[in-house]
């Protein structure tokens, strides 16, 4: 029996290429049978990108040779754009290998590609295939991601983002931004309140890669943002886009996000029971934490569980414990129920698991539970 296939590589198959020929068939007739056995024919040993090449570079023997023709066509026959934050895995799936096709295809016509990414992004995404035209045609592509950025469209605004991420996931980095990264941060700059979600997550993941390579740039920069755009959209922007240095305990960006006193609260007793459980039970933590202070602060804490591998050695994974506020001289106590169960995305190993209490970016307290499978 064949193996069922999994993730969405599944979605990239003759029944997509039946869904694209439909599209196509009103404005350029497809031989839809023929397009759709010859991408089946080939996909089989093949992952997802290398499926959606498939389908692109078949739909390309199936269109005229003449590219801006065969692009003008696709994009006559798109459908209406997507709802904010549809996802490009929902409802315009289908459509990456449109986007792979301009991507593979369109290089040597930067003008006709650009303007059929602005649609294609409408109802799909452009982050991967605008990478390209940002490498072989960089003035004139920056030229017009300046101008998405500026559109009343979200989904322009969001791709003028997406597509300058230095470090996008699935994607090649664009090393001429993890060297320089401040032609992106001019772009993000149009965008530091943006009303759409869409876009600010965006913007928040763009800010949150470049610091892993420019802490203090970054960190400069938001200073700025937050004297100068107090706007609830700029806020949500800083949080979102310092997550790494925050996890890493960096005092400047937790101060920004308000959190301070971490050099100074104090944990006063953590314990975690039972000290030994079967996977898929569940641990109790105990911390009581005493601001010894004459001020206020404002306190991010996590707990971190570095979770046994099957060499023996440990990686850790951090989890939210709480945000609260502890007045002068105060005490709280906080308790929690974790369940160590399996996932999709983790495997569990028997062995001493330590569990850390971060307070602010930084550890003060440890102890540990055996893990027996």
């Amino acid at each position: 029996m064949a193996k069922a296939e999994t993730g969405h590589k599944k979605y990239y198959n003759s029944e997509c290429a039946q869904i694209i020929a439909e599209m196509i068939n009103p404005l350029h007739r497809i031989d839809t049978n023929d397009y759709a056995s010859k991408v089946q024919a080939k996909i089989g040993p093949l992952e997802l990108k290398d499926r959606v090449y498939v389908l692109a570079d078949e739909l390309r023997k199936q269109l005229p040779q003449d590219y801006p023709t065969a692009i003008n066509i696709i994009v006559d026959s798109l459908g209406d754009e997507l709802a904010e934050d549809a996802g490009m895995f929902n409802e315009g799936w289908y459509l990456m290998p449109i986007a792979r096709f301009v991507e593979e295809f369109g290089l040597s016509f930067p003008e006709a590609s650009l303007s059929a990414l602005a649609e294609i992004t409408k109802r799909h995404t452009a982050e991967y295939a605008v990478r390209p035209f940002i490498q072989q045609h960089y003035e004139y592509t920056m030229g017009i991601l300046e101008e998405w950025a500026r559109s009343s469209n979200f989904h322009l605004r969001r791709a003028a983002s997406e597509g300058i991420r230095p470090r996008l996931p699935w994607a090649p980095k664009l090393q001429c931004f993890v060297d320089d990264p401040k032609p992106v941060l001019a772009i993000l700059e149009i965008l530091r309140s943006d009303p759409s979600d869409y876009v600010r997550k965006s913007v928040g993941n763009n800010l949150n890669d470049i610091s892993k390579d420019w802490p203090d740039l970054i960190i400069e920069m938001l200073e700025r943002w937050k004297s100068e755009s107090s706007t609830p959209e700029t806020t949500q922007i800083i949080k979102r886009a310092l997550r790494s240095l925050i996890k890493a305990g960096n005092q400047k960006a937790l101060t920004l996000i308000g959190a301070t006193g971490g050099e100074i609260i104090e944990v006063s007793h953590f314990d975690i029971t039972p000290k030994e459980i079967q996977l898929g039970e569940s641990i109790k933590m105990e911390v009581a934490m005493i601001n010894p202070d004459t001020a206020h602060h404002d306190l991010t804490v996590e707990y971190i569980i570095h979770h046994v591998r099957h060499n023996g050695r440990t990686i850790p994974k951090a989890f939210r414990l709480a945000s609260l506020k502890l007045n002068a001289h105060e005490t709280k106590h906080i308790s929690k129920t974790h369940a160590v169960k399996a996932v999709g995305v983790r495997a569990y190993y028997a062995g001493h698991h330590r569990v850390d209490i971060v307070v602010n970016g930084q550890l003060k307290a440890s102890s540990a539970f055996e893990l027996k499978i």
